[in-house]
């Protein structure tokens, strides 16, 4: 069978005060085409349809158009879950009814894993769920963490897993080893909110969404299909896709990426202010883009902003680089300020531990002016 996996479309998502909703009609237009071209016998959306849990009234028009193109005019069975931005209740409306039309959307969790049977494929729907309301609903106290909410997931699937038939896992989490980017919300602090690959092994293909990066992980049947569109600078170098999947009645996959071409696209531009207004460099460009633009000028400019919209209409954010050396130069002063401090703290508790006298002012200045000899020698070798 073949089937397209794609996910974090974020619907209603405002990027530097803009709304990306024009944008995103645009790519989804060229994804409901590729669909019609493609003719997959499946279409998988892994999470993160909406940007919020309460979406824009265009962001619902727009996502109620695409899907009733793919599932009804163009009569393609959709396999969708909710991701950490979606509301799983939003998602989980009408779906006892979606099914006729073959329409699956799992907003919510629930202790039935039965899988979705298309064409001879095992499809298990997980949508996105906190630890806590799966260590509730599966009575499993010893769950505190995404990894272990997801090992007990996987558990339970593999109770009834039938190996002898393809089995294809569509989950929104953050893999261990995924790069990320500055626009995914973060599932919890620190590593908590990852999950093993390992966990993985039993499906044929793993359909993952949370990662905007097509390359977050690499592993054969382990994949992000990353988001449709660039929601963040820290992306801009990124080429954004589809995965197209085949699979043989062995679980076999063999997997082909499809790149849509965004109305705009989201890039930087590093330059001196006459080079970026000079027409022989912009009429190179497409200045409609967005935008980041960083000066290397170090003279005062007025009203730089002004002058680049005049040319790039879309530039959404503005730096200098000697500003950047400048904020970079201060974190490093104060990383060390803070290391020093961490430094005669750490002393002074020892010297608690191995000696009733006090640890006097005099000391403390003999002591930071010790550090700073051994830091500058050091330095000097």
């Amino acid at each position: 069978m073949k089937f397209i996996h794609t996910a974090d479309w974020h619907l209603g998502k405002l990027v530097h005060g803009i709304y990306m909703t024009e944008e995103q009609r645009v790519i989804l237009n060229q994804f409901v085409q590729l669909v019609e071209e493609e003719k997959p016998d499946a279409v998988i959306i892994a999470g993160d349809l909406y940007d919020r849990s309460v979406p824009p009234t265009d962001a619902v028009e727009l996502l109620d158009e695409v899907l009733y193109s793919i599932n009804v005019e163009l009569q393609t069975p959709i396999l969708a879950i909710s991701g950490n931005h979606d509301s799983a209740e939003r998602l989980s409306f009408g779906s006892s009814w979606y099914k006729n039309s073959q329409f699956y959307m799992q907003g919510k969790l629930t202790n039935d894993f039965q899988p979705i049977r298309l064409n001879g494929a095992n499809f298990y729907l997980i949508p996105y769920a906190e630890p806590g309301i799966v260590r509730e609903l599966l009575d499993d106290p010893s769950i505190h963490s995404h990894d272990e909410a997801m090992k007990s997931v996987i558990g339970r699937i593999e109770e009834g897993l039938n190996t002898s038939e393809p089995n294809v896992f569509i989950g929104h989490a953050f893999v261990l080893g995924g790069k990320t980017t500055e626009s995914e919300r973060m599932l919890s602090v620190g590593g908590s909110g990852c999950v093993s690959q390992e966990y993985f092994e039993p499906f044929s293909y793993t359909a993952l969404g949370h990662l905007h990066s097509p390359d977050a992980i690499h592993h054969d049947r382990i994949r992000y299909s990353g988001s449709l569109l660039k929601y963040s600078f820290s992306e801009a170098k990124q080429k954004k896709q589809v995965l197209i999947v085949e699979m043989d009645d062995k679980g076999n996959v063999q997997i082909e990426t499809k790149s849509l071409v965004p109305k705009r696209d989201m890039r930087e531009l590093e330059g001196y202010m006459d080079e970026l207004l000079d027409a022989s460099f912009y009429t190179k460009q497409n200045v409609e883009d967005y935008l980041k633009i960083t000066l290397l000028d170090e003279d005062a400019i007025i009203d730089p902003m002004g002058k680049l919209r005049q040319i790039y209409p879309n530039v959404l954010h503005l730096e200098r680089k000697i500003e950047q050396k400048d904020l970079k130069e201060k974190r490093l002063f104060q990383s060390m300020k803070s290391q020093e401090k961490n430094e005669l703290l750490l002393f002074k508790e020892f010297y608690r531990e191995v000696t009733t006298a006090q640890f006097t002012e005099e000391k403390e200045k003999w002591l930071a002016s010790m550090i700073d000899e051994v830091k500058r020698e050091s330095l000097i070798k």
